[in-house]
C-alpha cells in the first residue's frame, strides 16, 4: 500500500519574495557604502598627513608628540598602549567568558540558563562611560590599597574593567557555538565512559572551536577599539612601556582628546586623528581577517 505525505501547500507569492530580496540587498548596499564612505575620509584626511610625515617615520618612531613641542610623531607608544590595555581584558574575559559558556551549556538547567543568560548579557548593555567611571572610582582605589604607587590612571584598571565589559560578548557567542554541537556526540561520549567535564573540554569545545576562536577575535576587536573606557581610566600618557600601573594613551583616546579642540581643522596636528584612526580601521580589519581564516580552518559542519 502507497502512502502518501501530505504537506500543507504554501503559494509562492513571487511579488513578495521579490520586494524581499531588493530589501535584503538594499541593506547589503547600505553597509558597503558606509564601509567605503568611513574609508574614504579617513583616506582623504590622512594622506595629507602623510605628505608631510614619511609613513615608515609614522610606524616606527617611538615618541607621539604632535602638540608638544618639539613635535615628534611616532604611533608606536598609542600602539603599545591600546595592546596593553586589551592584552589584559583579553586575560580576563576569555578565560571567564569560556567557563562561563561551558557551565551554561553542559552543566545549567534549563531553567537557571534562561535566567543567568539575560542576567550576564545586561552587562553588555550598560554604557561603556559608566565603565570608565566604575573603573576610576572604585577599581582603582582598590588597586591602590595593594599597589600604594600605582597612579590614578594606569592601564591594569582599565584593562580589567574591560575585560568584564566584554565577558557577556566572549560566552554568549561561545555558548551558541556549543549549542550547535549535535547531542549525538554527547551521548556517544558518555556511552564510553567520559565524564561531563571530559565530554565538555574534549567533544564539545573542540567541536565548536570555530565559534569560540571567532568570539575570542571579535571581543579582543571590541576591546582595541574601545573609547570612552580608556579615555576616562587609562590616562592620556603616550609612553613605550609595559608597566600595567603606568599611565598610557590608547589609539582611541588620543582621538577622543585631539577632537576637543586642542588643534586647528585642517592642520597636520589635526590630520593626525585620521592617520591614527586609519591604522586603527587596518589593525581591527587585518582582526576579522584572521578570524575569518581562523574560522574557515576549523569549521565543523554537522
Amino acid at each position: 500500500m502507497k502512502i502518501r505525505e501530505s504537506f500543507p501547500e504554501r503559494a509562492e507569492n513571487p511579488i513578495s519574495g521579490t520586494i524581499v530580496k531588493y530589501l535584503f540587498f538594499l541593506c547589503v548596499l547600505i553597509s558597503l557604502l558606509t564601509t567605503a564612505g568611513i574609508l574614504y575620509s579617513l583616506l582623504s584626511q590622512a594622506i595629507g598627513f602623510f605628505f608631510e610625515v614619511p609613513l615608515i617615520d609614522f610606524l616606527t618612531g617611538t615618541r607621539w608628540a604632535p602638540i608638544l613641542k618639539p613635535q615628534a610623531y611616532g604611533v608606536l607608544p598609542l600602539v603599545c598602549g591600546t595592546l596593553l590595555v586589551a592584552a589584559i581584558a583579553a586575560v580576563v574575559a576569555l578565560p571567564v567568558g569560556l567557563a562561563t559558556a561551558i557551565f551554561l551549556s553542559e552543566y545549567a538547567p534549563d531553567k537557571i540558563r534562561r535566567i543567568l543568560k539575560p542576567l550576564l548579557e545586561i552587562l553588555a548593555g550598560v554604557p561603556t562611560v559608566v565603565y570608565g567611571y566604575f573603573a576610576l572610582t572604585f577599581v582603582t582605589p582598590q588597586l591602590q590599597k595593594l599597589v600604594p604607587d600605582m597612579l590614578v590612571f594606569n592601564a591594569l584598571s582599565a584593562g580589567l574593567v574591560m575585560g568584564i565589559m566584554i565577558i557577556p560578548m566572549v560566552s554568549s557567542l561561545s555558548e551558541d557555538a556549543m549549542l550547535a554541537v549535535p547531542r549525538s556526540l554527547r551521548y556517544a561520549a558518555y556511552a564510553l565512559g567520559s565524564t561531563r567535564l571530559e565530554v565538555s573540554l574534549k567533544v564539545v569545545v573542540p567541536a565548536a572551536l570555530s565559534g569560540i576562536i571567532a568570539s575570542f577575535i571579535i571581543a579582543v576587536s571590541r576591546a582595541i577599539g574601545e573609547t570612552m573606557l580608556v579615555t576616562l581610566a587609562a590616562g592620556a600618557t603616550p609612553r613605550m612601556t609595559f608597566n600595567v600601573f603606568d599611565s598610557i594613551q590608547t589609539m582611541t583616546a588620543y582621538i577622543v582628546q585631539l577632537s576637543l579642540g586642542e588643534a586647528p581643522h585642517g592642520s597636520l596636528e589635526y590630520n593626525t586623528i585620521f592617520a591614527v584612526g586609519l591604522l586603527l580601521f587596518v589593525m581591527t580589519l587585518i582582526m576579522n581577517v584572521i578570524g575569518h581564516l581562523v574560522v574557515r580552518r576549523w569549521r565543523e559542519v554537522y
